[in-house]
């Protein structure tokens, strides 16, 4: 089956495994159009070294100098288009990225998998600006003279992110999609649009000994104005009261009229064990992308913080997800134990996380999916969206446990506030194929195939959003689509089978699990 690749004038034939600048070819050697398909074939994901080295040198060991001479190649020839070069990302320590706007095509495939890889414009919603003031904080620059400090910086915008949260009446953008940006050069005014927002927070920290200095810009981004500039300097141990300072700045420029008692209403530190914060930070900077083997180590990380503050209740739920994920990867040899410990913490993080909503999500995540406590757990989640209005995560999860509740339209409606919130969230992929379900299960059968196209387009090798269209095109009586989907599904995901759906599957009710039984099995899908 040839695929077809396009992004921008350039199209990446893999049947002939050349690239083309319009109707011209491009002079690139097969190694590195290799390395290129590589990283289009996961459009936004970041793809290690040694994949690309595999893609390109199958089965040979060569230095990963050869690698960066192909990068480079590729980057001259993209920069034909301007702006080009910036379409692979380099992510320091990790591999690279494709970013630009590439588009899937594939021949030899019926047309029911054919619309699964091809997006038109009109399938991609237009970011307009909120009613309210918005904004997204950028990665700050590490400035400590240490590469190993790039977590910490990491952290101080992320808490950041987290205190501007707290004020209702701002439109905060989420960690996850403000840090696609991270290591990039980007225009001020192209983010504000990307994302939706106003206003953009910039800047850097430097940790030495045991000072802290952060240094921070607010910019128009409408205009590209430089609202203000300040340096913010304290103590190591004084490093919370200095990103709430960050905030109250912020928010005393773009929205005066707040209340300084809204801050501190909201106040908290998350710990007062500056060592359990150290290691919760680098947990959090090593989890994504996440191998089996990372898994462990960034495990071992959130029980350090935890040991060292049994009641840090977002560590506690951090380890209840990293659990609930590996079981759900089958990264484990003892998936009984694995469960245990995942409820465990998550059971902890629920009590200790009265007022955490970071804490109460990810409890209320696993205990939807590990315990099938849904019912317990659709509370949990909507009280991280009370605590923490500007939470990407717990909006996207109040709504997957409202789904799994049968509740279609409020589910659709918080995972919209989940995926405008952060737009370039790891999770995106869930929760589009989440929003599907629910099209699906409302018996909407064009939408929900409009959402697994988005899904599917972007992330090919991601099985639920094959589960969820194929099922689709079952019920909706295009049999013929709906058989050739399973039998990509069938490739993705060898083990599915009509019996073990119940248990495969997210906890849905029985009656809408019936359905994917019965779509599933008109699709092909062995019993």
């Amino acid at each position: 089956m040839a695929t077809t690749h396009t992004f921008g004038p350039f199209r990446l034939d893999s049947a002939t495994e050349m690239l083309f600048r319009n109707a011209e070819p491009v002079a690139l050697g097969k190694r590195a159009v290799a390395v290129l398909r590589a990283l289009v074939e996961r459009p936004g994901i970041p793809v290690s070294k040694e994949s690309l080295i595999e893609a390109g040198w199958k089965g040979l060991s060569v230095e990963e100098n050869n690698l960066v001479v192909q990068i480079a190649a590729l980057r001259r020839a993209l920069g034909e288009e301007p702006g080009g070069e910036r379409w692979i990302e380099t992510l320091p320590r990790r591999g690279y990225r494709f970013v630009g706007p590439v588009r899937i095509a594939e021949q030899g495939i019926t047309a029911a998998v054919s619309e699964a890889a091809e997006v038109t414009a009109t399938d991609t919603p237009t970011l307009t600006l909120p009613a309210q003031p918005s904004i997204a904080a950028l990665p700050f620059q590490n400035m400590s003279g240490d590469p190993e400090q790039e977590y910490f910086a990491d952290g101080m915008v992320e808490e950041i992110i987290t205190a501007l949260s707290r004020f209702r009446s701002l439109f905060v953008i989420a960690r996850n999609s403000s840090f696609a940006y991270k290591g990039r050069s980007v225009d001020i005014k192209q983010v504000g649009r990307e994302l939706g927002v106003r206003y953009v927070l910039e800047g850097s920290v430097r940790r030495s000994a045991e000072r802290v200095r952060i240094t921070a810009q607010l910019i128009d981004a409408l205009t590209g104005a430089h609202i203000w500039a300040d340096r913010f300097d304290g103590a190591l141990e004084d490093v919370f009261d200095l990103q709430d300072r960050v905030a109250a700045r912020v928010v005393n420029e773009i929205e005066p009229r707040l209340a300084q008692v809204e801050l501190e209403r909201g106040r908290h530190k998350p710990t007062a064990n500056l060592g359990a914060y150290d290691y919760f930070l680098h947990a959090a900077a090593n989890s994504y992308p996440m191998t089996k083997e990372q898994s462990e180590e960034v495990l071992r990380l959130a029980y350090k913080a935890i040991e060292l503050d049994p009641g840090f209740a977002s560590a506690c739920g951090f380890a209840a997800w990293l659990h609930a994920w590996r079981g759900q990867n089958q990264w484990t040899d003892d998936s009984v134990k694995e469960r245990a410990d995942a409820l465990r913490m998550a059971r902890r993080a629920a009590e200790v996380g009265k007022e955490d909503a970071f804490a109460l999500a990810w409890a209320a995540y696993t205990l939807a999916y590990v315990g099938r406590e849904t019912e317990h757990a659709a509370p949990l989640a909507d009280r991280a969206v009370e605590l923490n209005p500007n939470l990407a995560i717990a909006w996207g999860i109040s709504g997957w446990t409202r789904l799994n509740l049968g509740q279609l339209d409020i589910a659709i409606e918080r995972i919209a506030r989940s995926l405008r919130l952060s737009p370039f969230d790891p999770f995106v992929r869930a929760w589009q194929t989440a929003t599907a379900v629910a099209h699906l299960l409302a018996g909407r059968y064009d939408e929900s195939l409009s959402w697994t196209r988005r899904t599917m387009q972007a992330y090919p090798d991601f099985p639920a959003a094959w589960r969820v269209a194929a099922t689709c095109h079952a019920l909706a009586g295009q049999v013929e689509e709906a058989k050739a989907t399973c039998a990509r599904l069938r490739e993705l995901e060898p083990q599915l089978r009509v019996r073990n759906i119940r248990e495969l599957f997210a906890p849905y009710r029985p009656a809408d699990l019936a359905k994917f039984e019965e779509g599933l099995r008109i699709a092909g899908l062995p019993e």
